[in-house]
Formats: structure tokens, sequence, C-alpha cells
């Protein structure tokens, strides 16, 4: 394989960050199902894209669709494994920009619709992003 493909793949991650990414990559999926499918409460692409407009990011429908679509195919990249690190900087993005334009000015808790929850899925998302795939993943199979 070539060294700069390989570089995709390869992982000095263990176990544990295996846990954190397939954790991390079910909620990622479950929230990209609400924006897109309007599954698990969500609003589907309409209702996400017009709340998304309403906060200043036009157009509304491409915005819901984009985020929906980074998370719901992002988030199933993690839970697999496979193409991890691509998956988790198209996640990474998409939670900064989901900080800066909707939970900083609510200050961090959740309780008031702060950012703490979208700065721990960062964290994960960034630890991927650093590590690779980990132990349990299929980039780990790919780079052998």
């Amino acid at each position: 394989m070539n060294p700069s493909l390989n570089a995709l793949f390869v992982t000095r991650a263990g176990f544990g960050l295996s846990i954190i990414r397939i954790l991390v990559g079910i909620i990622f999926m479950a929230h990209g199902s609400q924006k897109l499918f309007g599954l698990f409460g969500g609003h589907g692409l309409e209702g996400t894209g017009q709340w998304m407009e309403s906060i200043g990011l036009a157009p509304g429908y491409l915005m819901a669709l984009l985020s929906g679509s980074a998370e719901f195919f992002g988030g199933l990249a993690l839970l697999l494994g496979l193409l991890a690190r691509p998956a988790a900087l198209a996640l990474s993005v998409t939670l900064v920009v989901a900080i800066f334009s909707v939970h900083i000015g609510n200050g961090l808790f959740m309780s008031n619709n702060g950012y703490e929850f979208a700065l721990a899925l960062l964290g994960g998302t960034l630890a991927v992003l650093v590590e690779g795939a980990g132990r349990l993943s299929l980039d780990r199979l790919i780079a052998r």
C-alpha cells in the first residue's frame, strides 16, 4: 500500500480508543438520524433546515443536509472504524460550528443548552483524528 495512504489507516491506539470511537459513533448516528430522517424525536431535513435558517445558518436545508450527513455517515464510519480519521475531521468541524453558532452564548452546562456535550464529543473526535481508529477497527485491518 502507498505509504501516504497507509498513514490514513494506521493506528497507534488500543482497545480504549476503540470503545470511545464506537460510543461516539453511535451518538452521532442518532443525531444524524434526527436531522436526516426525523427519527428519535427529530424534525427531519425540513424542520432542521428551518431552525438552522432561523439561527443564521443559510441555506438552512443545505446546512441540515450537510450536518445530518456528516453526523450520520461520520458516526457510521466511527462505529465501523472505517476511514475513521476523515470522519473524525468532518465531525470535529461540525462540532466547532455547533459550539460557536449555537451553544457558546449559553455557557458550559447542558442544562442551559451550553457547549458541554459538544465539547466532550469534540474530545472524542479529536482523539480519533490524532490516534486513529484503535485496535478493533477496519482501518487497522486495512493498514496490515
